[in-house]
């Protein structure tokens, strides 16, 4: 799954090109993304703005690592070849992520949600599966390369769990309440990802994020008399994003 420096330093930012402009085009057409999320609400859905808000910075995040990319020399060997080789490693996960995301858009705007599920899909496990199997660890922060691209890879799968979990909900369970078994599946799946051995403040700090989104977004459903809304629910959520944040924390300490 591979690809050369020379071939990645072209790629990676062809793909952030398709993705962010695919992006602008569905936050500004109409329907927009946001009139379909409003109009397909459930049990995992987020508050939409918290996904604006984090789209922003990971772009600049995003931008600096392509930078870097383009900016090594690989074919100078010693150093400058290896820190080429820890960003050119990702770059495969990198624009498969940016070609679903793209991608998903032209569903999820035409309203075939189930259709513009199986990019997330892709794309989520992808990253998760990067990140936990494949990140080079512990995070190396005197190297600009191994810094960038761990923030890259953990944002980009940090920010995949929420897609995955809002659009699956949205693709087959619009307009219900949670039962007890996804309310238990949600915590022991936040807890068990804030527990995992890879999980740092960057990662965990994601999965935080994610569960104040869904709080928020599941207390203003409420707040509307929407069906199938649950205040309850948007409770039980905030209390598991300070129970992540402080499992995330305390391991972080020690760490």
């Amino acid at each position: 799954m591979g690809v050369s420096h020379s071939t990645a330093r072209y790629l990676a930012p062809a793909s952030f090109l398709y993705d962010f402009a695919l992006q602008q085009y569905g936050i500004f057409s109409s329907p927009s993304m946001k009139d379909i999320h409003d109009a397909n609400l459930a049990f995992w859905s987020p508050q939409p703005f918290f996904i604006a808000g984090f789209f922003f910075p990971q772009q600049l995040f995003q931008l600096a690592w392509l930078y870097r990319l383009w900016k090594l020399d690989s074919r100078k060997g010693g150093k400058e070849e290896e820190e080429a080789k820890m960003i050119t490693d990702y770059v495969p996960f990198y624009v498969l992520g940016n070609i679903c995301i793209g991608t998903w858009m032209f569903f999820w705007n035409s309203n075939r949600l189930e259709l513009s599920n199986i990019f997330v899909i892709v794309n989520s496990l992808s990253q998760l599966f990067y990140v936990f199997t494949s990140l080079p660890q512990p995070m190396n922060t005197r190297s600009p390369s191994n810094f960038l691209t761990h923030v890259v890879a953990k944002t980009f799968a940090g920010i995949g769990v929420l897609d995955l979990l809002h659009n699956t909900s949205v693709a087959y369970y619009v307009g219900q309440s949670p039962s007890t078994l996804v309310k238990v599946l949600t915590g022991l799946g936040f807890g068990a990802l804030a527990m995992a051995p890879t999980t740092d403040w960057i990662f965990g700090g994601c999965l935080v994020y994610d569960l104040i989104a869904l709080s928020v977004g599941q207390s203003q459903w409420a707040a509307s008399g929407g069906i199938g809304s649950d205040r309850g629910w948007s409770t039980l959520l905030g209390i598991y994003a300070v129970g992540t944040a402080a499992i995330v924390g305390i391991r972080n300490w020690f760490r």
